[in-house]
Formats: structure tokens, C-alpha cells, sequence
């Protein structure tokens, strides 16, 4: 029989980790959904084990959330190869506080996020643990079943990666705000040239609708041809500022219904990469905040 005493330092701990628990799930996965099953499956498991018996709870619980992300990812990649369209992460709205923390936002970007879908499961892993959340190769060894020597060469080969694809000039918060207002002021007066001035020659529009609502099917690249789709929606769509992974973003709404969630990536003062995600499973956290932690 448990220990009544046990299993209230059990659930008092998991409670005082569970944003930080979910904020590396999510990291790890870039959906919301799955890190959630994440967070159930850890408890199942972290309820089983005698507090008293673990020296470190926040290393013990980011190991058993880690194996199972791990476990999922493998399992997404999967659903990814038969989805429809280009795949997005899942947006979250948050709370200013995670926008005030510049490594924690930057690592939650729907950018970021992207890239990161670009490093193989371990290696997402070894990154998001030793870059974002600060664990030490020892703990992270234990996690992704590898030697510390393993683990340190690949973060070393994560991190080299994950810098060959970030934007080249960093853009601060304000300079973020002023794009994205001067982008939907020409969006929703429909104006070309205006879009054409914000947009990088090379900018590439991604639209998620993952067969469920119409999205394009391919990426829509260039200037020309994404300010053409964008000088469409004025007539049609409503925008509306938010914070989102972090970062301004954009709330379109179609006769006062959330359509889809539009977020940015900017390399200085030019947008370069725009996120439409539409498929409507993946906004159902649109209508509050998610608390994310470090």
C-alpha cells in the first residue's frame, strides 16, 4: 500500500515541475496533445517511485518525461509521412512572461521548432535538454540510453546544425512587433507593394491544414507569389496581435471564427519564413494561455 505521506511529496513534486515538464515534451514533439500524453504517461510512472529514494526530482522527472517523448517522437515521425501538406507545430498562446525570457522564447519559436524537426530524435533531445533546459551530459546520458563521451559529440554536432539554419541577424522584440504590424497593415489593406517591402526576396509560406481545411499542399515561395496569395485575404479575413510561442503573431479570423494562426520568421528587418497554421485540431489551446518554464 502507498505511503499516504509519499504520495503527497509525489504530487506536490510533480506539480511544481509539471509547466517544465510539459515545455521539454513540447519541445521535443511541437505538439501540445502529445506532450500532454507525455506528462500522464510520467506521472504514471513517477508515481510508482519513492520520493524519498530520488536525490534530484526535477533530473529524475525530465529523465522519465525525455524517454517517453523519445518514445513518441519515433512514433510522430511515423504519422508525419502520411500527412497531408506541409506539418506544422501546434501553436500556443502564452504569457508575456515567456516572451520576457529570450532563450526560453527563441527555443519555443515556431521556427525553432522547425529546425529542430530537422535533427534525428536523439539528437533533438540532446539539444533541447543541454541548450534550453541546462542538464548536465551525465543526466542527459541516462535519459537517451548513451555514454556522456556520446552525448558530447552529439550536442556539439546539434548545436552546429540548429546555427547553420538560424537567421543570420538577430531581431529584437520591438523591431518584431514593428514588421509584423507594418505586414498586417498591408495585408489587410490589400496592398502589394507595401507586402513586397516586408517580404524577403526568398520568403517561403507554409500552410497547415493537414487535410482538413484547404491549405496548399506545397510550400508557396518568393515574394511575388506569396504577397499575391496574402493581397487575397483582405476582403475576407480579420487579424488580430497576439503573443504566440513566444513571439507576435497574428490571430486570422474569418467571419469572427478563428481561421488560423500566423506566426513569423524575420531575419533583420525582412520577413523570410510565414506559418499558417489552419488545421483545426491543432488551435484548440488558441483559446488560453499555456504556461511554459525552464
Amino acid at each position: 500500500m502507498n505511503d499516504p505521506a509519499g504520495t503527497d511529496v509525489s504530487t506536490e513534486t510533480f506539480v511544481t515541475h509539471r509547466n517544465l515538464l510539459f515545455t521539454v515534451a513540447y519541445e521535443l514533439l511541437g505538439s501540445a496533445a502529445d506532450a500532454e500524453d507525455v506528462l500522464q504517461e510520467t506521472w504514471l510512472r513517477w508515481a510508482d517511485v519513492d520520493p524519498g529514494t530520488v536525490q534530484d526530482h526535477r533530473a529524475y522527472l525530465v529523465r522519465i518525461a525525455t524517454r517517453q517523448a523519445l518514445g513518441h517522437l519515433r512514433r510522430l515521425g511515423r504519422r508525419k509521412e502520411s500527412y497531408v501538406g506541409p506539418w506544422l507545430p501546434e501553436p500556443l498562446l502564452t504569457s508575456p512572461d515567456v516572451a520576457e525570457d529570450v532563450e526560453l522564447a527563441d527555443s519555443v519559436s515556431m521556427a525553432m521548432l522547425l529546425v529542430l524537426e530537422t535533427l534525428a530524435p536523439v539528437e533533438r533531445a540532446v539539444f533541447v535538454l543541454r541548450e534550453v533546459f541546462g542538464v548536465a551530459y551525465e543526466e542527459i546520458a541516462d535519459a537517451v540510453g548513451k555514454t556522456p563521451a556520446a552525448v558530447r559529440q552529439i550536442a556539439h554536432r546539434a548545436r552546429a546544425h540548429v546555427a547553420a539554419q538560424k537567421p543570420r541577424t538577430a531581431v529584437s522584440a520591438a523591431e518584431c512587433r514593428g514588421a509584423l504590424a507594418a505586414f498586417q497593415e498591408a495585408v489587410e489593406t490589400g496592398d502589394l507593394r507595401r507586402l513586397l517591402d516586408v517580404l524577403a526576396p526568398d520568403v517561403v509560406l507554409l500552410t497547415d491544414g493537414g487535410g482538413v481545411v484547404r491549405a496548399a499542399l506545397a510550400p508557396v515561395v518568393g515574394a511575388d507569389e506569396v504577397a499575391r496569395v496574402l493581397c487575397r485575404l483582405h476582403a475576407t479575413v480579420s487579424l488580430e496581435p497576439a503573443q504566440v510561442n513566444g513571439h507576435p503573431a497574428l490571430i486570422v479570423r474569418r467571419g469572427g471564427e478563428l481561421d488560423s494562426v500566423l506566426a513569423v520568421r524575420l531575419d533583420g528587418s525582412l520577413i523570410t519564413g510565414l506559418y499558417a497554421v489552419r488545421n483545426p485540431e491543432k488551435l484548440s489551446r488558441m483559446d488560453r494561455e499555456t504556461a511554459l518554464r525552464r
